[in-house]
């Protein structure tokens, strides 16, 4: 968690983890789906939210370490994957001061770098790359320009990343896929999505 308290990006996702929780909402979203055929082995799931991705995996045979920063979150998924027999080591952490440690086959950030600073989403990006292992694969979904739902986000912290960002960010590796997705959102705003399915190069 942050030094001072969780952020309103925090607060905002307790808040939502809880009804999603009591209202046993722990179905996958469409990002996640589309994640889920390119796990094997070691995976890590970064901004793991309630863990429904991180579960699925490990029904699949996968080993998973599952980080977000919401203890509500953390907490259900636990308990989930402890009632499952399931393999998934999840923690709570502070993932804007996480330095990722290991390699792994592959690592999934669904909807997580947005809440950051520019800054830091770039660091954790270029971490991403640094960790998964030759061969692996990484699935990186973040809110893009022309989203205009700012409801969840802390005004200190985050970044709207550009339509083309995360292609150039693994120009280097083979793109798996590559794609924006729009939505409605409240108020008459909408959001945007990039994401990006990439391999790192073999040897």
């Amino acid at each position: 968690m942050h030094r001072n308290g969780p952020n309103r990006s925090v607060r905002f996702f307790d808040r939502q983890f809880r009804d999603q929780v009591e209202a046993g909402d722990f179905h996958l979203n469409p990002f996640e789906r589309s994640a889920l055929p390119h796990l094997r082995g070691r995976v890590l799931d970064l901004g793991c939210g309630l863990g429904n991705l991180s579960l699925e995996a490990a029904r699949r045979g996968c080993r998973v370490l599952a980080l977000d920063a919401s203890e509500t979150a953390i907490a259900a998924l636990r308990a989930r994957a402890s009632t499952a027999g399931l393999d998934v080591d999840a923690r709570a952490v502070d993932l804007a001061t996480w330095t990722i440690d290991g390699e792994f086959d592959a690592i999934a950030c669904i909807g997580l770098l947005m809440f950051f600073d520019c800054d830091t989403a770039d660091r954790v990006a270029r971490n991403i790359r640094e960790r998964v292992r030759p061969g692996g694969v990484a699935i990186v979904n973040v809110l893009c320009e022309g989203t205009t739902f700012l409801e969840m986000f802390d005004p200190s912290a985050y970044c709207l990343f550009g339509r083309d960002d995360l292609v150039r960010h693994f120009a280097a590796w083979r793109i798996v896929e590559s794609r924006i997705d729009g939505f409605p959102a409240p108020g008459g705003t909408s959001k945007w999505f990039s994401t990006v399915i990439a391999r790192r190069p073999p040897g």
